[in-house]
């Protein structure tokens, strides 16, 4: 088997194909992973989600990071890591027009608002559904990729 790293337009690709990835906010030293659904459009991330730990988190602590995978078998695979800053998209004039285009990104898959807008019931007690459209904004991107085959030696 052999690592290698991808190319950008590699990670772009992986990025635009691929609708489900884990996203990580930190509060403290205490990190935080959940799986999400994005679409990517012009070097941001967009998604949405229902105010609960993932997005009081990403207000306190704008830094984030970003895992997409596509993974075929143990020997072939490929994932992306992002860091970025998350950025709220609220319902104000100024926004208007990302939070549409945020919007119409997200819906060009199925069933685009789950599990973000779904009843969600923690110890006995219900979600209010807050909708919450936000980016993250890419400022780094890797990737690696495993390739089968027998090792270069």
């Amino acid at each position: 088997m052999l690592i290698q790293d991808t190319t950008p337009e590699m990670n772009i690709s992986l990025l635009k194909s691929t609708h489900l990835g884990h996203i990580a906010c930190a509060q403290g030293s205490q990190p935080y992973v959940t799986p999400f659904i994005y679409m990517y459009h012009e070097n941001f991330i967009y998604s949405f989600a229902t105010v609960g730990k993932k997005i009081e988190w990403m207000r306190a602590n704008t830094l984030v990071c970003v895992e997409v995978e596509k993974i075929v078998s143990r020997q072939e695979w490929q994932t992306v890591v992002i860091f970025g800053r998350y950025q709220e998209l609220p319902e104000t004039p100024e926004f208007h027009h990302t939070r549409v285009l945020a919007h119409d990104l997200l819906s060009k898959t199925k069933v685009w608002w789950e599990p973000g807008y779904v009843r969600t019931v923690n110890l006995q007690v219900e979600r209010p559904l807050q909708p919450v459209y936000f980016r993250i904004s890419i400022t780094d991107i890797s990737g690696h990729q495993g390739m089968g085959g027998l090792p270069i030696v």
